[in-house]
């Protein structure tokens, strides 16, 4: 199974961005006899994504999203050792 993961393509980070989103959320709210609120679900209806820049570079424009092989997997589905970006 692969993944999306965003990689800058000027400096070649691929751990820290600045993400700017709005987000949608249903949450169930729960308050107890005392009046104190616990929100014991949220469940993500809708998430776009406005901007993404590189947190080391600063650049916007140079970050793409890639897909990504998680640890331990093969685009096949098979285990192996180590994450990876796939395609360059």
């Amino acid at each position: 199974m692969t993944a999306k993961r965003y990689r800058c393509s000027d400096c070649g980070n691929l751990t820290r961005f600045d993400v700017t989103a709005t987000t949608t959320i249903r949450s169930f709210y729960h308050y107890d006899l005392g009046g104190e609120l616990h929100i014991e679900e949220d469940a993500v209806l809708d998430r776009s994504v406005i901007e993404v820049a590189c947190r080391w570079c600063g650049k916007g424009d140079s970050v793409e999203e890639v897909e990504w092989i998680p640890d331990g997997e093969t685009a096949s589905g098979a285990r192996t050792s180590g994450g990876r970006p796939r395609g360059r």
